[in-house]
């Protein structure tokens, strides 16, 4: 019953959060709360379930940089960043030791991989400022993540790794290239969308594996 409690708390939050508050700019504590929860209670489910650690370790980082970002500031931004970076860390420790065949295609795909980190020099890095060198990091965590999550086959573990990574193309653009599009709030629901559902798909590979 708490199980069922904590993803249900999960999808709701994430629902209210993307119809409610992604699209909006500004900073406060409602928001802040409800996204953090949208990926704490994943992690508590997570816990409960007896997924792996790093994964349940993922998740809860996640939330951690949920909260951060959530915040205004630099220090703030850095410090999302930094346990984002840390949770990508995590998944690629379990993608590493998760058992199965390589991706079919993964050799193509992992180049697919470098290139878009090679091509974040051209449209990412110059709108950057004196973030730079911390965005440029945060591109080579994700990419070994995305590289290791293709070491095997498991196709929710997969498809939860490239809706995180997709989810942070479209982070780039709105907060670096295009901060004040105005059909931003299109960018923000699409970004929040495949970013909960890719660390959901995560967790449900990882326990459809387990």
């Amino acid at each position: 019953m708490i199980l069922q409690y904590w993803m249900g708390a999960a999808a709701g939050l994430a629902v209210v959060y993307g119809a409610g508050y992604c699209w909006r700019a500004g900073s406060n504590w409602p928001r802040s709360a409800i996204k953090t929860g949208a990926m704490a209670f994943l992690a508590l489910a997570a816990a409960a379930l007896n997924a792996p650690i790093w994964v349940v370790a993922g998740l809860g980082l996640g939330a951690l940089g949920d909260f951060f970002l959530s915040r205004p500031g630099t220090r703030a931004f850095l410090a999302g960043m930094a346990a984002f970076a840390a949770g990508h860390l995590a998944y690629t420790v379990y993608f590493i030791g998760l058992a199965g065949a390589a991706a079919p295609y993964a050799v193509p795909l992992a180049l697919v991989l470098i290139a878009l980190a090679a091509s974040t020099e051209l449209w990412l890095a110059p709108h950057t400022g004196a973030l730079r060198w911390p965005v440029r990091g945060y591109v080579a965590v994700i990419t070994a993540m995305g590289i290791a999550a293709l070491g095997q086959s498991a196709p929710l573990v997969l498809a939860g790794a490239g809706l995180f990574i997709l989810s942070d193309v479209l982070l780039a653009l709105a907060l670096f290239v295009f901060p004040t599009a105005s059909k931003r709030w299109i960018l923000a629901v699409t970004l929040w969308v495949a970013y909960w559902m890719g660390q959901f798909l995560i967790l449900q590979g990882a326990l459809w594996a387990a």
